[in-house]
């Protein structure tokens, strides 16, 4: 008699996301319906404990003495994350360039991975424009905005090209003391590991140390993702589909749903027919193993927290090399939101629309340029390119107060276009990576292939 046990194999990452996916969604929408039942039933009461028990959150006035499980346990998995993105982005950048021999082969890197990143920001913006503007002269952005209101939104002002000054940190501890400084950071980064690489031996005890810090990093993240992970992406779903009702969705259903199904019709295709197109591999196989990413992505709204699955990904499941993904992945996180772009397209279309102004090709083109510049120094954690649109406007000179209102009733009903925008910049990242390996010859196909 056969006496083997059998053993089950454990879930796969990917598999434990896309249940608590499909889970978030599902119980997300069942609070939604239970939300409009008990506002329309004039059973409000109700729906505040439900809401202070389950996802209330507890940081603000209104919720003091809430309980907000669901907040809680999304909130700890995000900080958990963020509180890796310095010293993750810090050492794998100075490592990376660290370990790159050739002064020649670094410039090579850099550009390629530059052209890349710019070549599918103007595909972003071009299909941006052409749906966005397809969408206005369907009429289906006309609103009637009202014609005055006791609190408009106010955003300071700023210029897109102060990003480059920015760049450069006068304070290195104050770079340091924050995520929405990540520029900064990869400036340090490649500073460090540049005079590494130049000094040599005489820095064996500061690369040995980074080394051990990177290990550690990587533990830390790994355990993360892959055991708290899922439980922390079912309960933001839910939570996000369950405060975020249809009543704010109603008004602008048009923007909501065309951004969306543009940002994913563009994850799908842009990037596979770029890699096809650029290294002749099946874009079919990348496309499979992003999957987990895209899905990560979508629920942790942030380019930052994605970064530590989307390295993992390219160098265990797509054949790149370290040395060059731990280049093109931290600064394609700091500077490549190409779904960011998509989205200002639509969003400035919609507010310039409904605030009576005449949308012409030449100002879309104007919108592409400033948005790609506004959108390559937005800090990589969520919500920051819904700050930004205020930014473009600014550049356009659409600042009166219909174009204030428009862009209030934008931020009230974004949270979707947010999450949805977020697997474009990530499956981007990762697509450039995989074009540069190819082109430096260093792309395991083996790997990629498998």
């Amino acid at each position: 008699m056969d006496t083997k046990k059998t053993t089950k194999k454990p879930a796969s990452v990917i598999k434990k996301m896309m249940i608590a996916l499909i889970g978030g969604l599902a119980v997300g929408l069942i609070f939604l319906y239970i939300h409009q039942y008990m506002v329309s039933h004039s059973m409000e009461k109700t729906w505040d404990v439900i809401n202070s028990l389950l996802f209330q959150d507890i940081t603000v006035p209104e919720g003091v003495h809430a309980i907000g499980i669901f907040y809680i346990i999304g909130q700890l998995f995000m900080r958990g994350l963020q509180l890796a993105i310095v010293p993750l982005v810090l050492v794998s950048l100075s490592l990376a360039m660290n370990s790159i021999s050739s002064s020649t082969k670094l410039g090579r890197i850099a550009v390629k991975t530059l052209v890349g990143f710019f070549s599918f920001y103007c595909c972003g913006a071009f299909f941006g424009c052409l749906v966005s503007s397809g969408i206005k002269n369907a009429g289906l952005f006309n609103v009637d905005l009202p014609k005055s209101m006791t609190k408009a939104a106010t955003v300071d002002a700023f210029n897109p090209i102060a990003v480059i000054v920015n760049a450069v940190p006068s304070n290195i501890t104050e770079a340091f003391s924050t995520n929405n400084s990540i520029l900064a950071v990869v400036v340090v980064a490649i500073i460090l590991g540049l005079c590494m690489n130049h000094l040599g031996e005489k820095t064996a005890t500061l690369k040995s140390f980074l080394e051990s810090l990177n290990e550690v990093i990587t533990l830390y993240l790994n355990f993360l993702i892959n055991k708290v992970g899922p439980v922390a992406i079912f309960c933001l779903i839910s939570r996000t589909f369950a405060i975020y009702g249809a009543e704010y969705l109603k008004p602008a259903a048009a923007y909501v749903i065309g951004a969306m199904l543009t940002l994913f019709a563009l994850v799908v295709t842009i990037y596979p027919i770029g890699i096809w197109l650029t290294t002749r591999l099946n874009p079919f196989k990348f496309l499979k193993k992003m999957a987990k990413v895209g899905v990560f992505g979508f629920s942790t709204n942030s380019s930052a927290a994605t970064l530590p699955i989307n390295t993992e990904t390219a160098l265990n499941e797509l054949g790149c090399s370290k040395e060059i993904t731990s280049f093109v992945l931290p600064t394609g996180m700091t500077i490549n939101m190409n779904g960011t772009t998509v989205m200002h397209m639509f969003a400035v279309t919609f507010i310039a629309t409904a605030a009576g102004i005449h949308v012409t090709p030449a100002n879309m083109i104007v919108m592409a340029f400033l948005s790609i510049c506004a959108s390559a120094g937005t800090p990589a954690i969520p919500i920051a390119g819904t700050t930004m649109i205020f930014t473009v406007l600014s550049g356009m000179g659409w600042t009166n107060e219909l174009c204030l209102i428009g862009y209030a009733l934008i931020v009230a009903i974004n949270r979707p276009v947010e999450m949805a925008l977020l697997p474009l910049n990530v499956i981007g990242d990762a697509a450039v990576n995989v074009i540069v390996n190819k082109k430096e010859g260093e792309l395991n196909e083996e790997v990629y292939n498998s």
